[in-house]
């Protein structure tokens, strides 16, 4: 079993190291709040990933690579928007931070993660991060998929 331990933050302003980006298309078969089915194609690659629900900022993650030709088909079976978003590699402290700049529904959005290897492991947060969302599900991606952050009526900072 995979279990993932992550942390999201808004990001502040646009001072953040961007360098090249890849573009990820994503959709989800499943929105349940108990687990999530997603789809993700990027310039090169397909993944499916399957979720369990979230304990803290750990949760059960299962990812597999399949042809891009069955993503492509699986994206059109998908439910809510598809999540379209830039992510660049931002490297700080030993620490590889995954910076998400959103696109379409989601544009004006944008996150940086970071994967840990226990709850409370304790980093140097770069100057760039604004508030944390970690607990916040409506900046889970599959959120987004089922409210789009152009729907939302309230200032995020």
């Amino acid at each position: 079993m995979s279990v993932e331990i992550e942390r999201k933050f808004l990001v502040s302003g646009k001072a953040w190291p961007q360098g090249k980006g890849s573009l990820y298309l994503q959709g989800y078969l499943n929105l349940d709040k108990e687990r999530t089915v997603r789809v993700r194609l990027t310039e090169t690659q397909a993944f499916i990933c399957v979720k369990g629900i979230s304990i803290g900022a750990s949760r059960n993650e299962f990812e597999y690579e399949i042809p891009v030709s069955d993503a492509e088909q699986l994206l059109k079976l998908c439910t809510g928007s598809l999540i379209q978003k830039v992510r660049y590699a931002v490297f700080h402290k030993g620490l590889k931070w995954e910076v998400d700049e959103f696109l379409g529904d989601n544009a004006g959005l944008v996150i940086a993660e970071v994967e840990l290897e226990s709850e409370d492991q304790i980093f140097e947060k770069p100057s760039w991060l604004g508030r944390e969302v970690t607990a916040d599900p409506r900046y889970f991606n599959s959120s987004l998929a089922a409210a789009p952050f152009n729907q939302w009526n309230e200032n995020i900072d």
